[in-house]
């Protein structure tokens, strides 16, 4: 024992340089570990005050040849003063009046002054089935510049390559736009039924048809008794 105590004493300065460069190393690894949660802490705020735009091009429902540009905020915060400037990325001599058909609501020359999360702005349709080849190899893009609430500004490039939509098919209708059809013919139906302009057609029962059936009942029970007993 008086051993051990001798070896601690003599060694005392090389034990106090370990122990200080172990509490040092660890006061660092600390000090990371926390900036490290503190810039995630401020990510996770980042994001969900941050808006994003997207566009995606789809049909409507009615029909898969007509098509329209979608604008919509994909991110979790609102995004305010959001500004278009459309282009034609590349394209033929039919991309311009292409770009103009998409462009034709107001809002791509005055801008929005708020787009909140999941919220969506439409173009203007356009015909597939009109001057198809020259639309679909149609490249567009959108430069957009918008805010987040805590004021941060955001410059994104948006692009739509019709050649995307190439062998888009669809089997039936969409089901709400046929419930939608189906609705609307069966008020029709019953619209004429009210108003008297289209009459039921009706088989009427009455009583001398009951009487009638039931006679020819009885004759026919008699026959087949008369041919049991014969």
């Amino acid at each position: 024992m008086g051993g051990i105590i001798e070896f601690l004493n003599s060694n005392a300065g090389a034990f106090n340089v370990v122990f200080t460069a172990m509490v040092t190393i660890a006061t660092v690894v600390y000090a990371a570990l926390t900036w490290k949660l503190v810039s995630e802490t401020r990510l996770m705020r980042e994001v969900q005050t941050e808006p994003r735009l997207a566009v995606t091009l789809n049909s409507i429902d009615e029909a898969i040849h007509i098509v329209r540009l979608h604008f919509k905020n994909i991110g979790q915060g609102p995004a305010f003063g959001v500004k278009f400037m459309p282009r034609v990325e590349s394209g033929n001599h039919f991309s311009e009046k292409l770009l103009a058909e998409f462009t034709e609501p107001n809002y791509f020359k005055t801008g929005l002054t708020y787009l909140g999360p999941g919220h969506e702005r439409v173009s203007m349709f356009t015909e597939l089935t009109e001057n198809h080849d020259e639309k679909l190899s149609t490249i567009l893009a959108f430069d957009v510049e918008y805010k987040s609430v805590t004021g941060k500004s955001y410059r994104d490039t948006l692009f739509v390559d019709m050649s995307e939509y190439k062998g888009t098919e669809r089997l039936g209708k969409h089901h709400l736009y046929a419930m939608a059809q189906s609705l609307e013919k069966l008020q029709k139906d019953v619209g004429r039924l009210v108003g008297g302009n289209r009459l039921l057609k009706t088989d009427v029962y009455t009583s001398e048809d009951r009487s009638e059936e039931q006679r020819a009942h009885e004759e026919w029970r008699e026959k087949q008794r008369r041919k049991s007993d014969a």
